[in-house]
């Protein structure tokens, strides 16, 4: 296909028409924009308070896409949380801002907003519940823009069932390089976590 560049993200030429033999080519090669090139994966081999990615490729991805299966914590209940490393250093300080809205099988609707607060996303779960879980996050390794996050999950609360959607920043722009999930009370007694780089196509 002439209008595929030398590098696996550069397509030159192209008039925007794909047939579908070339879209099937193009994600076979990794080409094709948006497409997920695993970074890391953590599973679960020891009950631990937290767990951190601190190898994330941030220099070569803007976006990047977390999946989070099993996130099981022994505590009767608990939020799930995550914060941001910059430079390898954990950010703990009142600098994330987050807000969410949940729906309940029961019929309920409600959102939460928060600002000041130690943590970019907050979720909450019952004791050995498993929460599915998926997260964006946006602008990591941009020392001039925002890093912030968007997500997803399905979990148990105190014996209801709930979704969850919303978001969250850090109110500081800097160059965030490492990401921590952790629980409020006690430990994560099983996860399956995967973290991906979303590939972009660069047109000329």
């Amino acid at each position: 296909m002439s209008y595929l560049g030398t590098q696996p993200n550069d397509v030159k030429k192209n008039t925007g028409l794909y047939t579908p033999s070339e879209i099937l080519q193009l994600t076979k090669d990794g080409s094709w924009g948006g497409s997920l090139e695993l970074i890391a994966e953590q599973s679960h081999s020891s009950d631990v308070a937290s767990i951190d990615f601190t190898s994330i490729q941030e220099n070569k991805y803007d976006v990047h896409y977390m999946s989070i299966s099993k996130l099981t914590s022994g505590a009767s209940s608990h939020q799930h949380r995550i914060q941001f490393y910059e430079s390898g250093v954990l950010r703990t300080s009142n600098d994330y801002s987050y807000a969410f809205q949940y729906g309940s099988v029961t019929g309920s609707f409600g959102e939460v907003r928060a600002t000041n607060q130690q943590l970019v996303i907050e979720n909450t779960g019952s004791e050995g519940i498993s929460q599915n879980v998926y997260i964006y996050f946006y602008n990591l390794g941009n020392s001039n823009k925002y890093s912030f996050a968007t997500y997803q999950s399905f979990t148990d609360r105190t014996g209801t069932d709930l979704f969850i959607f919303g978001g969250g920043v850090m109110d500081n722009i800097s160059t965030v390089d490492g990401i921590r999930i952790l629980t409020s009370v006690g430990n994560f007694t099983d996860f399956d976590i995967k973290l991906y780089g979303v590939k972009q196509i660069w047109v000329t």
